[in-house]
């Protein structure tokens, strides 16, 4: 996968988590740094392991509780 590809699977991903929680307004401070947490994390891991799924979602999962505890 080639740098141009990664830094437009990344704005993809960023693009849709955006348009995503703009239909969460209803949701709790916690709620929604979990998900952004959750989707800042999954483009990182994303990055960062040159497009791995596991990285993905394993950048999701650390992303979203670090999201969570945040709100504490």
């Amino acid at each position: 996968m080639n740098t141009m590809t990664k830094r437009l699977t990344a704005v993809a991903l960023a693009t849709t988590l955006a348009v995503s929680l703009a239909g969460c307004s209803h949701w709790s401070k916690r709620d929604r740094n979990t998900a952004i947490g959750a989707g800042v994390g999954a483009v990182g891991g994303h990055v960062l392991t040159n497009g791995s799924g596991v990285g993905t979602l394993g950048g999701a999962a650390v992303g979203g509780i670090i999201g969570h505890q945040v709100s504490k």
